[in-house]
């Protein structure tokens, strides 16, 4: 036999129509949020939602009121698919109260040459806002996976004084500790390596089409922890049918994603044309292309440039989506034939790249990584 709460929640579910068949009624709080579905849901009745209600606003703040985060981000999406709320991202006051994640990133970032003055800055206030919050979560594991890397190949034994690695200093001359003196005597002192000059090149090639939205997000997050250290050079190129160089953005995110235009063409042969201009230390290089490899140009031109960036020693990795949305739409005719150049194929969680591109740095077999973390690409 069903509970009340049971029932009580079909109830919800199906409206309150006189076919919902359960006999239920409701208490104050449960018409309230019965309402806030109704109007979305149910947006055909009187009373609903549509772009320029002044009842959006009101509408935002209820359902932050009566729903979790994540079935707020939920109900956000559908608003903007069934009733063409995009007109919510124009006004402030409605743009302050929209819970922020990624894919709301990514919407802003597809409007942002058409989003009024007036709103610009509160916009940018919600990209800094989930910028901020993914940077704490993924710039640690970035930088530890990425210098472990790289310091594993490239320590030595007579560091200059600002090449010292002092965790692994102090550890190996435990030892030598002096009570007396309450220090440790470095007999043996340990470096990261050359850390004024890179030891390797990174390029972050980015297709901005729509269906690449958060994927760009991430992107864009990456590369500018990436940027931020020393012992590797980072470059970030995105393209649609043209190709912009953003690596002077890094410093800021924000900045990327603002200089970032969602949507259009997709030209990745003219994007592996220009990385491969930029590209002068090819054995020491790896290309990250991150696209679904549905080619609007030269798809010939294309397959070309990746053959001559592979036989040159770039080690090329193609990532087909960088976000959790699971397994993504892509072209698979260019997919196997990047595959049988040697060039692994497959779709990354944000929480892997970091030990991607540690293993991609370390000149692992990233197909062999790829197997181990259950990202090969299924033909």
């Amino acid at each position: 036999m069903a509970t009340e709460t049971h029932i009580r929640k079909w109830r919800l579910i199906l409206g309150g129509d006189q076919a919902d068949g359960t006999g239920i009624s409701l208490g104050q709080v449960d018409q309230q949020v019965d309402k806030t579905l109704e109007a979305l849901y149910d947006s055909d009745r009187k009373g609903g939602l549509g772009p320029s209600s002044p009842n959006v606003s009101r509408w935002l703040g209820d359902i932050r009121t009566f729903f979790p985060n994540t079935v707020v981000q939920v109900m956000q999406k559908d608003a903007l698919k069934r009733l063409d709320l995009t007109q919510m991202l124009f006004e402030k006051e409605m743009l302050e109260n929209v819970e922020a994640d990624v894919h709301l990133v990514a919407t802003l970032m597809s409007l942002s040459h058409v989003i009024p003055d007036k709103t610009k800055d509160t916009a940018r206030q919600v990209v800094r806002k989930v910028v901020d919050e993914l940077m704490r979560k993924l710039a640690q594991p970035t930088q530890q996976a990425i210098t472990g890397s790289l310091n594993r190949s490239a320590r030595n034994r007579r560091p200059k004084h600002n090449e010292i690695n002092w965790h692994l200093t102090i550890q190996k001359n435990l030892k030598h500790y002096q009570p007396e003196y309450k220090t440790i005597i470095p007999e043996t002192r340990i470096g990261y390596g050359r850390k004024r000059s890179s030891l390797k090149d990174v390029v972050l090639c980015i297709d901005q089409s729509g269906s690449m939205g958060t994927s760009v997000v991430y992107s864009g997050i990456f590369g500018s922890v990436m940027a931020s250290i020393p012992a590797i050079k980072t470059k970030m190129v995105v393209f649609d049918t043209a190709v912009a160089d953003l690596t002077e953005e890094l410093t800021d995110p924000v900045e990327v994603l603002f200089g970032v235009q969602l949507g259009g063409g997709t030209d990745i042969n003219a994007a592996l044309t220009y990385c491969q201009q930029i590209i002068t230390r090819p054995t020491d290089t790896v290309l990250v292309l991150i696209t679904d490899l549905y080619e609007g140009g030269d798809e010939a031109g294309m397959r070309k440039r990746a053959a001559e960036l592979a036989a040159a020693g770039v080690q090329v990795v193609v990532l087909l989506a960088l976000n959790d949305e699971g397994a993504p739409s892509y072209d698979h005719g260019n997919a196997q034939f990047f595959s049988n150049l040697g060039i692994p194929v497959f779709a990354c969680s944000p929480d892997k790249f970091p030990d991607l591109m540690g293993a991609a740095l370390s000149k692992q077999d990233i197909a062999m990584w790829a197997a181990k973390e259950e990202m090969v690409l299924k033909k």
